[in-house]
């Protein structure tokens, strides 16, 4: 473990991160070490395909839907997304599971899919309204607790990755972060595969190809076309490069406290998660 504080998400989650560092960042300007985003967008106007499924009246109607229970469900969510692939989602698997009767076997990466969120009522119809339809993070019109939050205020390095055949966060979507936090070292990863499989790569498995290229906090602004001509082709899994990007901005390296075991040990940790979450 090292001395640092890194935050890093996924998809929603590293929209969410980004609001929460560029807030953090201007009342605790050296509170993290470093961010991550992993197939995350900043900035919706090139939301790609779930523009089709996102206007004032679906949202009006969604709120609808969830003022009665609270949350949007679970299957309505699942529904949206495979309605975006049904191709790969839902044909292909209807004809070979119910027509051919060949099933395909069970991997980690479909049960992450199966695994589905609801989505709380004010969360996702703030997101929906004020970042999908309004874009209001990225035109600086956002506000956290009545302060208005403002992507430029990140300075931290970053490590962002977009994977090639998003549907969810197209890959020159979260590109656009460069623009958008241009005083901030940038770090863009753009690698093959998809929303999901695109993220988990591990080095193990074969067939990953990525592009990796920094930008400077003073460097000129590249756009995304040009960035994919310049930036070099790697073989291999992209994970490789971000261990390289998080031990370049840690800290001295600390172990973790024993968990159990020596009862004096256990007896001064601190209540649940304990002290070493915040990895003083």
């Amino acid at each position: 473990m090292r001395r640092s504080l890194r935050s890093t998400r996924s998809c929603l989650g590293g929209t969410l991160l980004a609001i929460a560092a560029a807030r953090l960042a201007k009342e605790r300007p050296d509170c993290l070490r470093s961010v991550t985003l992993l197939a995350a967008q900043t900035d919706f106007t090139e939301a790609g395909e779930l523009t089709l499924f996102i206007n004032e009246s679906q949202v009006a109607f969604l709120e609808d839907m969830m003022w009665e229970r609270g949350v949007l469900d679970t299957a309505q969510m699942a529904g949206a997304f495979q309605i975006l692939r049904s191709n790969d989602l839902i044909w292909s698997r209807a004809v070979r599971d119910y027509l051919l009767g060949e099933r395909e076997p069970l991997s980690d990466l479909m049960s992450w899919n199966a695994d589905a969120t609801r989505m709380p009522y004010r969360m996702h119809s703030e997101y929906l309204r004020k970042l999908f339809l309004n874009n209001d993070l990225a035109e600086g019109r956002y506000s956290v607790e009545g302060q208005p939050v403002a992507l430029s205020d990140l300075h931290a390095p970053m490590f962002v990755v977009g994977t090639q055949r998003d549907h969810v966060a197209p890959w020159r979507s979260t590109h656009k972060i460069h623009f958008l936090a241009a005083d901030a070292d940038i770090t863009y990863v753009l690698t093959s595969g998809g929303h999901n499989a695109g993220i988990v790569a591990p080095p193990a498995e074969e067939g990953h190809t990525y592009q990796i290229m920094t930008k400077k906090a003073d460097g000129a602004y590249v756009g995304p076309d040009e960035w994919i001509k310049l930036a070099p082709q790697q073989v291999g899994s992209w994970w490789k490069e971000w261990v390289s990007f998080l031990e370049n901005h840690s800290g001295e390296a600390v172990a973790p406290p024993i968990m159990g075991g020596v009862r004096q040990k256990a007896a001064s940790l601190k209540d649940a998660p304990g002290d070493y979450v915040l990895q003083r």
